[in-house]
């Protein structure tokens, strides 16, 4: 049997508690418990009372309808039910037997109320969702709902749930399942060291050295505990290990593993100085993009201060910020044309201000590799005597002979695709979820279809990955792996098969565990904190313009499995997270288990 799991749910804290259970009327007893119709034949005058402040129907019956689904019960401590207090004068003029009879029968019916419910959350929490949906402030928003028992598979809730909508993020569910299902969690990507000739005995390099990417994102410092250096570290040590202490020609950074462009498919051009509009190599060193640190000069009307991280004259800075007095208003802006090295600085920062931080991506990734990779190699005392440059798909095509004969001389290896897929969907990586759909394109079809893109390829095998899932061609529109597309669709039905699916999965381990938990880590950190969902919803984050998701899985105080994808659209309130948030919330507050 493929593996299931389960999402680990906070032990509540139990409280002394006492319920008062409503009834109907002492006619027709009924025990929600157990499912039963108990009919006494029965008035309250026969018993001959009236309670102060509860009568009999509240003694004897059921939760009215519009209580019933309630993420917590209501509660009542102050008064017991048995009590003979609070009755009137008529109570003592019922027989003896009547009256014990009485108690008893309110007494027992009123534990069985305290059993956990077992009818399907009703009409309340629907009510409460819909009401939720239908706040004014979304009149001209788009909402898309799903929710569903994995226990059960009663659907709990939804609205729209067949329309597409945009998913933003949520893509990367796509993308990294499918990486998981074709791959593996174990697979590794493999970087190589190629040349044409062995080194010479005192460790001569004659020719060129070739660094051969396949997309390992992992030469990055959120794999290094945050480090901005010896990031190419393993790399070196593999060439010192093959005996190479000097070369004397050129180190070429080679990305021809993956066809067509260095960009997603409809990621819009504004996007693409930002880090997560970062180019896509099959080298990619620091996500493709450099950290700034730009803070006040020594005094107003100094230029001011620009540091990297990492350090690198790979970048240009033409720096037009000035540094005013202290107290005024600061306000930076960085751009970078497309396929430049110049930065150009603008804004003001005052001389009290703190550091100002961004980050500005790199034009063709692989040749900044191979820069970083030859001052690393210099530190360390292995010279390149040539000029460092970079081969694409194109180079490759146009000059194939450049590439004969060449042979490994070294490798080194990323972490398993587990962990690739946890630093991809827990900071919602984009660079990272594009370099997944390319990986599988390139693995499963390296040789074949060389018209299509690797791009293309990956969609392929998605969409074969999908309809396997049960999802049809039409509820997944999708046009590369990340979401930062525009132009993705998707519907809330689809993602709940998706998450439905890799709960049977035989790497459905994998999948959660990649997952952002709420309020500890990832890009839901610091959301639902101090609610039932925090350390217990597991669910991936969508962000764009005007668009908001969140679907993944939560488990209810019932202990019941959910799965759920909240797509808002066409939304600009800054309350859009907290909305979504708050579906969670009631999700995992539920006290009632839905019916088999």
């Amino acid at each position: 049997m493929s593996p299931e799991f389960r999402i680990p749910k906070p032990e509540a804290r139990k409280k002394p508690e006492f319920r008062i259970p409503k009834a109907p009327t002492a006619d027709a007893l009924q025990s929600s418990a157990f499912g039963l119709r108990v009919s006494f034949g029965l008035r309250a005058s026969d018993f001959g009372f009236q309670a102060q402040g509860f009568h009999a129907r509240t003694l004897l019956g059921n939760s009215p309808p519009e209580a019933e689904g309630r993420g917590e019960r209501e509660r009542h401590t102050g008064v017991d039910p048995c009590s003979k207090s609070d009755l009137r004068v008529g109570w003592w003029s019922a027989p003896p037997a009547v009256r014990i009879l009485a108690i008893r029968l309110a007494c027992f019916l009123s534990l069985l109320h305290t059993l956990p419910a077992q009818s399907t959350p009703p009409a309340l929490l629907q009510q409460r969702l819909s009401n939720h949906l239908a706040q004014p402030k979304f009149a001209a928003a788009a909402w898309g709902v799903k929710i569903v028992s994995l226990d059960t598979g009663n659907i709990l809730f939804e609205h729209d749930a067949g329309k597409l909508l945009k998913p933003a993020s949520n893509a990367k569910l796509y993308t990294t399942a499918l990486a998981l299902d074709r791959l593996g969690p174990d697979f590794r990507i493999r970087t190589s060291l190629l040349e044409k000739s062995r080194p010479t005995r005192t460790g001569m390099l004659q020719g060129d050295l070739v660094v051969y990417g396949r997309g390992d994102p992992s030469f990055a410092a959120r794999f290094h505990r945050g480090a901005h250096t010896n990031l190419l570290a393993p790399l070196v040590a593999a060439l010192r290990s093959a005996g190479v202490r000097r070369v004397a020609g050129d180190l070429v950074g080679d990305e021809s593993f993956f066809r067509g462009p260095p960009f997603g498919s409809e990621w819009t051009w504004d996007d693409l100085q930002h880090y997560y509009g970062a180019e896509v190599s099959a080298l990619t060193v620091e996500d493709n993009a450099v950290n700034l640190l730009v803070s006040p000069g020594p005094k107003a009307g100094a230029p001011c201060r620009i540091a990297t991280l990492p350090a690198t004259v790979y970048l240009g800075f033409d720096n037009r910020a000035r540094t005013v007095e202290a107290g005024g208003w600061g306000n930076l802006s960085l751009y970078r044309p497309i396929g430049g090295n110049m930065v150009y600085v603008h804004g003001q920062l005052p001389l009290d201000s703190t550091n100002w931080v961004d980050a500005i991506t790199v034009p063709r990734p692989a040749l900044w590799f191979v820069t970083l990779l030859r001052e690393e190699l210099a530190r360390a005392g292995i010279p390149v005597s040539g000029r460092v440059r970079a081969a694409n798909w194109l180079d490759r095509e146009a000059r194939p002979e450049e590439a004969r004969g060449l042979v490994e001389l070294a490798f080194v290896q990323s972490p398993p695709l587990s962990e690739l897929a946890a630093r991809t969907l827990k900071p919602s990586q984009n660079l990272y979820a594009q370099l997944l759909l390319l990986q599988v394109g390139a693995a499963l079809h390296s040789t074949t279809n060389l018209a299509a893109t690797t791009e293309e390829l990956g969609l392929g095998t998605l969409r074969e990955f999908l309809a396997g899932a049960g999802i049809g061609r039409d509820e997944v529109l999708i046009e590369e792996g990340s979401g930062l597309s525009r132009g993705a669709l998707l519907t809330p039905n689809a993602s709940v098969k998706l998450l439905q699916f890799m709960n049977r999965h035989r790497h459905a381990e994998a999948f959660r565990n990649a997952l952002p938990i709420a309020g500890v880590d990832g890009t839901l950190r610091k959301r639902m904190k101090a609610t039932a969902a925090f350390e217990n919803a597991r669910a991936k984050t969508g962000t764009l313009r005007y668009v908001n998701t969140l679907s993944g899985y939560v488990t209810t105080k019932a202990d019941e499995r959910l799965v759920f994808s909240l797509m808002l659209n066409n939304y600009d309130g800054n309350d859009a997270r907290a909305d979504l948030d708050a579906i969670v919330v009631m999700l995992a507050e539920l006290e009632a288990r839905s019916k088999p």
